[in-house]
């Protein structure tokens, strides 16, 4: 007789899978109360020390807000800088479907700040994309992604709205981006900004402005785009030596 020898998971994984399968399908939304300890334990006849395991690790993984004394909330969703991703790759990282709605996609001049970053040529034409990132209707951020026009300019014909920058990049233009130099100030937003954000202008937002080069050293990309500062975390190791 044949026996099943899978191996069956924790009781707090399969809580923590429930969950997070809920989160993820929108059952339960930002803000929305977890069910409590006890409510887990006696739903699922586990212990409350199971029970307690499996929100820690939600927790951990920042699907939600433990608050004392008033219980557990899902989180807004939050992008960890802490490698080079693009806003695909970082959502998609958290189970989290991404969305863009292109503010502007065209060939642009006068844009002396982006041209000396890129390390163009004074008065380079550019190719402009700017963009509301978005994970379903929550807005994250406001990017604006500058590139050469001479090398770019086939950009402008591309469903960018549904498809990653840097996939389109690597795929269709053999760029290889290795690695990004970055500036990271706090700033008010901007009336046109917050709108877009839906918080308040003047409100604190993450400006991170980025030159990305590709294989050679070669600056291929600048970005600036402006963050929510209360949906994005900056991880940062220092080393004694």
């Amino acid at each position: 007789m044949l026996q099943n020898t899978e191996p069956v998971a924790p009781a707090y994984r399969r809580i923590q899978y429930a969950l997070r399968k809920r989160i993820e399908a929108g059952e339960l939304q930002p803000g929305d109360a977890v069910p409590s300890e006890r409510e887990l334990a006696r739903n699922n006849e586990v212990s409350l020390m199971t029970a307690r395991h499996a929100l820690a690790e939600l927790e951990h993984d920042g699907l939600v807000d433990r608050r004392r004394g008033a219980g557990t909330f899902v989180s807004l969703p939050k992008i960890h800088f802490n490698r080079l991703a693009s806003f695909t790759e970082q959502m998609a990282s958290r189970g989290l479907p991404a969305r863009s709605r292109i503010l502007c996609l065209s060939i642009i001049d006068g844009e002396q700040e982006a041209v000396a970053r890129l390390a163009l040529p004074p008065h380079s034409r550019l190719v402009k994309l700017e963009r509301l990132r978005q994970s379903g209707e929550q807005p994250f951020a406001v990017e604006s992604c500058y590139l050469p026009a001479d090398e770019f300019a086939g950009l402008l014909s591309r469903p960018l709205e549904r498809r990653s920058l840097f996939a389109t990049l690597e795929r269709e233009y053999g760029i290889e981006l290795q690695y990004a130099d970055e500036e990271v100030d706090a700033t008010p937003a901007s009336a046109r900004i917050a709108e877009l954000l839906g918080i308040h202008a003047g409100a604190p937002v993450l400006r991170i402005r980025q030159a990305l080069y590709s294989t050679g050293g070669k600056a291929t990309l600048y970005v600036i785009g402006f963050y929510r500062s209360d949906r994005h975390t900056l991880q940062i190791r220092r080393f004694r030596k």
